[in-house]
């Protein structure tokens, strides 16, 4: 499995308890494409957010998201240092 990394912004800042549900409505999409949520990081402005997953590929949280109606503006493999 690899670490990928996914990169969103927003023109406002996002509702966190929305953030929550959706994130629940959409498991299933994750699930198919053997994706795992790790962790997700908000600015403090509410408007960046870097989530982070276990997955096979890139491609494999791309085809989540994309399933999931989810945008993004970045995702990439990265490995973890310390």
């Amino acid at each position: 499995m690899e670490r990928v990394i996914v990169e969103r912004e927003f023109d406002v800042p996002v509702d966190l308890e929305e953030l929550v549900e959706r994130a629940r409505r959409n498991a299933l999409c994750y699930e198919l494409r053997n994706v795992t949520h790790v962790r997700t990081i908000v600015s403090n402005d509410g408007r960046r957010m870097i989530c982070e997953y276990d997955a096979p590929d890139a491609e494999s949280v791309r085809e989540a998201n994309d399933l999931a109606g989810v945008p993004y503006l970045r995702v990439w493999t990265a490995r973890r240092i310390g």
